[in-house]
């Protein structure tokens, strides 16, 4: 896998790449902005400037004062306390993704933490030693990313491989020694919003997998239920302004050029039902937004989001408390990107269910191969009602949740993590949901009579080059899994 080089600032696209195994590299130009904060964050310190994190304490506590010969104490100290996660750990690329997020925080260069701080964190990613981080227990970006930096300091365990080692043995593995924390490093290494943007960053990147695998699956559904190619003319969808839309419409031309299918139905029915005649009005919609989302994510990648950020010069330091950590931008994009793929999905599973209803489809009753003597996917719909059910449920913004936290000092919060997870649950549900109904399609071409088209073609060989006809034979489950999995990492046929 190509290395991913940090100058200014990561995009979205290349933090999926070092969450997916990518190896990360500084540059010169980004150590020497690391550098330069940290000097000021050192001048900070001799001359006793007053500075949230730094020489006070921290949330509720940011009005006592912490000496000099207890700072380096409470950067030690604010890993050990902020390291409250509960549950399953997240997986790899998840825990990867938060990483490559804080360090290009880092290398804006207004954090203050000496270069050994994300050095240390690329030389993990770089050596596959992934933090065991808890997935749950954070209202915004502290507890995963105290979770991350304990092994810094020789605390915790990593993931190596398929084995869980401690933090020691991970660094010395590494090549790197323990970190003794220096005066705000410790509250840099939890702050910010690294993890709802890292976490946002793989949401995107499947999401955008899931977008184009929706729009492939849903035209082989709509040819085999002859869909009335009319509702995605081109001089029909002009004359509505989306380029989502236009997208998708173009995308449903060409999966459906030269289909026999669909021009032996041409003219049996007037409209169609809008989970088929809809299908660029809803997959541009998430398509659009989709881009929005993104828009606000890369901004975020290119934003300071320390508090306090440091500015100006070792000779004339400045330090600026503020609220950049609050990722009020993040949860709400994320919460309109978990919205739309939700939608996605129930359309998906209202396709199916036609796909399989002897009375609207004219096949088959669930596509069995034999009658009464077996159900095909007459329950493989269940679960996907059952998914579509738990992703109304997960849509709820968690933007609005609110709460209030450290003594009334921070009494209002974003939930941007919360959002980002709940966004990752979202799409994973909606992929699952996908692979039935590619299985589904692809089971019902076997009781066509007319010729696919050629793009659709290249779609069912893909299927069945995985998976053969489904005759009750064996449990229905493992097809799904394996057309889960293969939806999860690779692209649509194109040729």
């Amino acid at each position: 896998m190509p290395r991913v080089l940090l100058d200014r600032s990561l995009t979205w696209r290349e933090v999926a790449e070092v969450a997916e195994g990518a190896p990360l590299d500084l540059t010169s130009a980004a150590l020497s902005r690391i550098d330069a904060a940290a000097a000021i964050v050192q001048a900070i310190v001799e001359r006793g400037i007053r500075a949230y994190g730094v020489n006070t304490g921290v949330g509720a506590l940011c009005d006592v004062v912490v000496e000099r010969p207890l700072q380096q104490q409470l950067s030690h100290n604010i890993l050990m306390s902020h390291a409250t996660g509960v549950g399953a750990p997240l997986p790899v690329a998840e825990t990867r993704a938060i990483m490559a997020a804080a360090i290009n925080n880092y290398a804006h260069g207004h954090s203050g933490v000496r270069r050994e701080i994300p050095q240390s964190l690329a030389a993990l990613l770089n050596a596959g030693l992934t933090p065991l981080v808890p997935a749950r227990g954070s209202v915004g970006y502290l507890s995963h990313m105290a979770h991350i930096a304990l092994v810094l300091v020789a605390v915790g365990t990593v993931r190596d491989g398929e084995h869980v080692v401690s933090a020691a043995e991970a660094l010395a593995k590494a090549g790197l020694e323990p970190l003794q924390l220096q005066a705000k490093e410790g509250l840099s290494l939890v702050n910010g919003t690294p993890c709802a943007t890292g976490l946002a960053c793989l949401a995107l990147a499947r999401a955008k997998r899931l977008l184009s695998w929706a729009d492939a699956i849903a035209a082989m559904t709509m040819e085999n239920l002859g869909t009335n190619p009319a509702a995605f003319a081109p001089e029909a969808l002009t004359l509505r302004r989306s380029d989502g839309l236009q997208q998708v419409g173009a995308r449903l031309r060409h999966y459906l050029e030269g289909s026999g299918i669909v021009a032996a139905a041409i003219g049996k029915r007037t409209q169609d039902a809008l989970s088929l005649r809809a299908v660029p009005h809803v997959h541009g919609a998430a398509r659009d937004l989709f881009e929005a989302a993104a828009t606000v994510i890369d901004r975020e990648l290119a934003s300071v989001t320390d508090n306090p950020l440091v500015t100006g010069t070792p000779e004339a330091p400045h330090v600026h408390s503020q609220a950049h950590a609050v990722g009020a931008g993040l949860a709400l994009a994320l919460d309109g990107l978990a919205t739309a793929v939700a939608e996605v999905s129930a359309m998906s599973e209202r396709r199916l269910d036609r796909l399989l209803s002897p009375m609207v489809s004219g096949l088959p009753a669930f596509l069995a191969a034999e009658g009464g003597a077996a159900s095909g996917f007459m329950i493989a719909q269940y679960a996907a009602v059952s998914l579509v059910n738990e992703n109304r449920r997960l849509a709820t913004p968690a933007s609005l949740d609110g709460g209030i936290t450290s003594a009334l000092q921070e009494d209002h919060l974003s939930h941007p993590t919360p959002a980002a997870l709940k966004a990752l649950a979202i799409v994973e549900n909606a992929t699952r949901l996908l692979a039935i109904e590619w299985l589904a399609a692809g089971q019902a071409y076997a009781f066509q009579t007319a010729a696919r088209a050629p793009a659709t073609d290249r779609l069912f060989a893909q299927l069945r080059g995985l998976l053969a006809f489904y005759a009750d034979d064996r449990p229905l489950s493992q097809d799904m899994e394996t057309a889960f999995q293969f939806l999860s990492s690779e692209e649509p046929a194109t040729r």
